[in-house]
């Protein structure tokens, strides 16, 4: 089977940057895996990750410690009366797999920021009053208790912003192209949950609801 390039090999705008056109995803073991996910391009930082100059979203992929707190603090809003955090963080276990000493994640790494951001856009408009967006991954080696991937999200109400922050982890997990080794008391090997990449979802119900539909992943 002929992979497809995600976005359908279009360019995405990114602030003053176009991304693309973008390559295709190839297959790997059960699932779509990058040629090769071991260079490091522009699009991952290392370093203190800040947030932005302008702007009400903090999109970020990054080899260092996520700044869980500093993106809470920045989420916080005068008009916003609920700030949702949800933090994915490495535990000492998997399926059929004890002992888990730490995650290695691997990533299409120019590819990620543009799936981040069509997160965002998409958050936006299913929920138009959200406040402030924050949504990061950290790649390469991530220890027990630390965090792997963050959403933050403010709004005037608590319904949007658990709403939404629930759609940004669960879109994230299905459509952007990273990957997770895990090691173990018994050996190593990459994440059980494997899947394919899959684009971001378009709302097609009522605005400000979830879309539901299997397409949604």
């Amino acid at each position: 089977m002929t992979p497809e390039p995600i976005f359908g090999g279009k360019g995405l705008a990114v602030g003053l940057v176009v991304v693309g056109p973008l390559a295709p995803l190839h297959e790997g073991p059960g699932y779509a895996v990058p040629p090769s996910v071991s260079a490091r391009p522009a699009a991952v930082r290392s370093g203190l990750v800040r947030p932005p100059a302008h702007g009400d979203d903090w999109l970020a992929l990054t080899t260092d410690e996520l700044p869980v707190a500093d993106a809470y603090t920045w989420a916080v809003r005068p008009g916003c009366g609920a700030v949702v955090l949800f933090s994915g963080t490495v535990r000492d276990h998997a399926e059929g797999r004890n002992g888990v000493t730490h995650l290695d994640y691997e990533a299409y790494d120019e590819q990620v920021l543009p799936r981040l951001s069509a997160i965002a856009a998409e958050m936006r408009h299913r929920w138009p009053a959200l406040g402030r967006v924050a949504i990061m991954h950290r790649v390469g080696r991530i220890d027990l208790g630390e965090s792997s991937v963050i959403v933050v999200v403010s709004s005037p109400h608590r319904p949007d912003a658990f709403e939404a922050a629930r759609f940004a982890i669960d879109t994230l997990k299905a459509s952007a192209p990273i990957w997770k080794r895990e090691s173990w008391e018994g050996g190593e090997g990459w994440g059980t949950g494997v899947h394919d990449v899959t684009d971001v979802p378009r709302a097609g119900a009522e605005p400000g609801r979830p879309d539901t539909s299997p397409e949604a992943g």
